[in-house]
């Protein structure tokens, strides 16, 4: 069975390298230090020590295989500016709605990150602004209700 690519941008890439290396190479021999500790009290039927520290592994364990599963899928997002000046997969899009202007940059679900601007383009306004351009007015569906923006710009 053939892996589903995982879209990133170059930048999104180099996070989640860094991410599995801290986990690799620092968090794994944490948490196997703290559960040789916790084995030195004793009884583990009743050692609340150990069992968060195995809970914790098993965590950490699975973070791995996701970030290992995710870097070998990954396909690179070219976020140079697009040739037709159409929203596209690494645009920055400036837009404005009722609230005001904002800035988004469409990226894949795995580096979404709404709080910084950075919108997947399988979110309800990553799918509406997707192929548009600068000065449409576009109808957005969202969990609230529809809203219009307008695009100000495509970069």
């Amino acid at each position: 069975m053939q892996e589903k690519p995982v879209l990133l941008t170059q930048v999104g890439l180099e996070k989640l390298r860094q991410e599995l290396d801290h986990l690799v190479n620092e968090r794994r021999l944490e948490i196997a230090q703290r559960i040789k500790n916790a084995k030195e009290f004793g009884d583990l039927s009743e050692n609340a020590e150990y069992e968060d520290a195995k809970n914790e592994q098993g965590f950490v364990e699975g973070r791995i295989l996701t970030l290992e599963q995710m870097i070998r899928n990954a396909s690179i997002i070219d976020t140079e500016e697009p040739s037709d000046g159409s929203v596209q997969l690494g645009s920055s899009v400036q837009v404005r709605d009722e609230f005001g202007d904002t800035t988004y940059t469409i990226v894949g679900p795995a580096e979404a990150d709404a709080s910084s601007g950075r919108i997947s383009l399988e979110s309800p306004v990553g799918k509406a602004l997707l192929g548009r351009r600068t000065g449409d007015k576009v109808e957005v569906e969202t969990p609230g209700g529809a809203r219009q923006v307008q695009i100000l710009k495509v970069a």
